[in-house]
C-alpha cells in the first residue's frame, strides 16, 4: 500500500500549496483552477448540468478486470496439418486504488489483490463538450488455455475422437507477460444538456435527463511476450512468432444518454461503433530447437521432462511489420451514480474488442472491466 500513501500524502501537500498561493496576486494555481472552473460549466444550461460547489474529488475505487487474448496458428509438423490456439483468459482480478481530481483533471492508480499479477495506471481530463482518458494494465499469465488440432492424430486420451483435440491450460515455466494502452477522446454534440463527465468522473451533476451524440477516437496498444527458452514449444506451434506488438487507431460515431430518474441519481449508456483505419501489426519470430529436443530418447526417460526443458533453445529471427486491414470494433459504457451532500457513489463497467490478422496467424483481445467507487469532493 506504499503507493497510496504516497498519493496521499501528494494530494495533501497539493492543497496545502493551494490554500497558501491562493492568498497572494499572482497565485498561478489559484488563476489555472479559476479557468478550470469556469471552463467546467462554460456553454451549458445549468438547469441540466451544474458544478458542484468544492472542485476536488477524492476517490477510492474497487475494480474487477478480466482481459481475453486469443491468438490462432496453422502450420504442418512431420507433414501433418495442425491449428494450436493459446487462449490467455484470465479469471476476473480484482484491483483497489486511489483517484484524486480538479473538476475532472486528475490521475489514479490501482494494485492488484486478486487474480492476475497486475497493475493500473489511468490519467483523466474532461470538460464540458470533451475528455481524454488513459488506462495502461500490465499483467502476467502462466496457465493459457491451449488447445492443439493435429489432423488423424490421437494424441493419447486427451484428443477427442471427432477431431482429434487437446484442450486443456498449458503449465508455462515462463508466463505471458501484457502490456496495454488505451487511450480515447470524445466530443459531444449536445455537451450544452448532457454530460459525459457527470457520469464517469463525478466532477458535474446531471440534474436532467438528456442524451447526446458523440463523436470519439480511441488509441490501443498491446504487446504479448512469451519469447523464452521455455516457452519454445509454444513459439514453435505458433510457426516461430514469440511475441507479438500491436498498434490501432479509431474513430467512430455513437450516442451517450443519462436518465435521471430522481434528484441525486444518474444512469448512464453509451455504444460507439468503430471504425479501425490504422491496424499495425508487428511479430518477433524466432527459432526453436523443439523438434529436435522432443524426438531425443532422453526426452521420454524418467527424468525427461526435466531435460528437455533445460535444453530448449530459442534464437532471435528477425521481425517484421505489416498493416492489416480496415476493421470494425466498438466500444460500450454503462454508468450508475448517486451523489448525496459532499459524498458520491459510482459503479461503471465497460467492454472493448480489438482483432489483428497476419499471415496464418490471427487473433482478438476482449478487455471488461467493472469499477466501483466511494468519492468525497473537498
Amino acid at each position: 500500500m506504499r503507493q497510496l500513501r504516497f498519493i496521499t500524502l501528494a494530494i495533501t501537500v497539493l492543497l496545502q500549496t493551494t490554500n497558501t498561493i491562493a492568498g497572494t496576486p499572482l497565485g498561478l494555481l489559484k488563476k489555472v483552477g479559476t479557468f478550470i472552473d469556469s471552463a467546467a460549466v462554460r456553454g451549458v444550461d445549468r438547469r441540466y448540468i451544474d458544478a458542484p460547489e468544492k472542485p476536488w474529488q477524492i476517490i477510492v475505487k474497487g475494480n474487477v478486470n478480466q482481459s481475453d487474448v486469443k491468438m490462432k496458428a496453422q502450420g504442418d509438423i512431420l507433414g501433418l496439418n495442425y491449428s494450436a490456439e493459446p487462449r490467455l483468459k484470465i479469471e476476473p482480478a480484482t484491483y483497489v486504488g486511489l483517484w484524486a481530481g480538479y473538476r475532472g483533471y486528475g490521475f489514479g492508480y490501482s494494485i492488484n489483490v486478486s487474480g492476475d499479477k497486475g497493475s493500473y495506471f489511468t490519467i483523466g481530463a474532461t470538460g464540458g463538450s470533451y475528455g481524454v482518458n488513459i488506462r495502461i494494465h500490465n499483467f502476467k499469465n502462466s496457465e493459457p488455455d491451449f488447445k492443439l488440432n493435429i489432423d488423424d492424430v490421437d494424441i493419447d486420451s486427451e484428443v477427442s475422437d471427432d477431431n482429434k483435440a487437446a484442450d486443456d491450460k498449458a503449465q508455462l515455466m515462463s508466463p505471458i507477460k501484457v502490456h496495454t494502452v488505451i487511450a480515447d477522446g470524445y466530443y459531444l454534440f449536445n455537451g450544452k444538456h448532457f454530460s459525459y463527465a457527470a457520469a464517469y468522473d463525478q466532477s458535474v451533476i446531471q440534474k436532467r435527463s438528456a442524451g447526446s451524440l458523440m463523436a470519439g477516437a480511441m488509441y490501443y496498444y498491446s504487446s504479448v511476450d512469451y519469447a523464452d527458452n521455455t516457452n519454445a514449444d509454444l513459439i514453435y506451434f505458433m510457426k516461430g512468432i514469440g511475441e507479438i506488438k500491436l498498434w490501432q487507431g479509431s474513430v467512430g460515431i455513437g450516442y451517450a444518454y443519462n436518465w435521471v430518474p430522481f434528484k441525486g441519481m444518474l444512469v448512464n449508456a453509451m455504444v460507439m461503433p468503430m471504425v479501425t483505419f490504422i491496424n499495425k501489426i508487428r511479430i518477433y519470430k524466432y527459432t526453436t530447437n523443439t523438434l529436435e529436443i522432443a524426438l531425443d530418447p532422453r526426452a521420454r526417460e524418467e527424468d525427461g521432462e526435466e531435460w528437455y526443458y533445460e535444453n530448449l533453445r530459442i534464437e532471435e529471427a528477425g521481425k517484421q511489420t505489416t498493416n492489416s486491414n480496415i476493421s470494425i470494433n466498438f466500444d460500450a459504457r454503462l454508468s450508475l451514480t448517486y451523489n448525496f451532500g459532499r459524498y458520491f457513489i459510482n459503479a461503471y463497467g465497460q467492454f472493448c474488442n480489438f482483432r489483428y490478422h497476419h499471415d496464418d496467424s490471427h487473433g482478438y483481445m476482449n478487455d471488461w472491466y467493472v469499477n466501483a467507487a466511494l468519492g468525497i469532493r473537498l
